[in-house]
């Protein structure tokens, strides 16, 4: 019976699913190799070290992350739909949205760094025209519940036996009401 050749791709793949069901302090080389039936040896070839893998892994995550958020988005609300499809991620996928969270992100020394980072080119735009504010106040807003929802979430993604969804839906729609609010209020004050 012919072995199995192990490429890179199936060790990243393994290595992800290890890390999507246990988190990434589960990712090493005898769990992959076990996972894929194989001896250490392949893994290592591919493997300078596992910094390098933890990154492949993180990069595999961000992907899906970003397609499980775009396919529970609302196009009539891209904005809410996101923030909820994020929070849904932490209930359903807590040790991938923990290697979301926490991945190092290089070149942030601002909070602008991480908006113009985390946010798509044009939803400020289109918070501003659905809200009626000015483009600053839409980035402030979504800033505002960028930050919100990463927090909420990632207390969402380490609560035992967990707060129920429409809880934290519900607190979820109450900071953006507060935050909509504040930016309504600095618009009549012209700020």
């Amino acid at each position: 019976m012919p072995k199995q050749r192990i490429t890179k791709e199936m060790v990243v793949e393994a290595a992800f699913e290890i890390a999507r069901s246990g988190g990434m302090e589960q990712v090493m080389v005898k769990t992959i190799a076990d996972k894929l039936g194989c001896s250490v040896q392949p893994i290592y070839s591919y493997c300078n070290n596992m910094e390098g893998l933890r990154k492949d892994v993180t990069a595999r995550a961000c992907c899906f992350i970003k397609k499980y958020a775009a396919e529970r988005m609302d196009k009539e609300d891209p904005f809410r739909s996101t923030g909820r499809a994020y929070v849904q991620l932490a209930k359903e996928e807590p040790h991938l949205y923990r290697i979301f969270i926490l991945h190092q992100r290089e070149g942030i020394s601002s909070l602008e760094d991480l908006y113009r980072s985390e946010a798509g080119p044009h939803m400020a735009g289109f918070i501003a025209e659905k809200c009626g504010i000015s483009i600053q106040q839409a980035k402030q807003l979504h800033l505002n519940m960028l930050i919100y929802t990463i927090g909420v979430g990632a207390v969402f993604s380490v609560t035992v036996p967990g707060i129920s969804a429409d809880e934290i839906y519900a607190q979820q729609e109450s900071a953006y009401e507060a935050f909509l609010d504040q930016a309504l209020s600095r618009r009549d004050d012209g700020r």
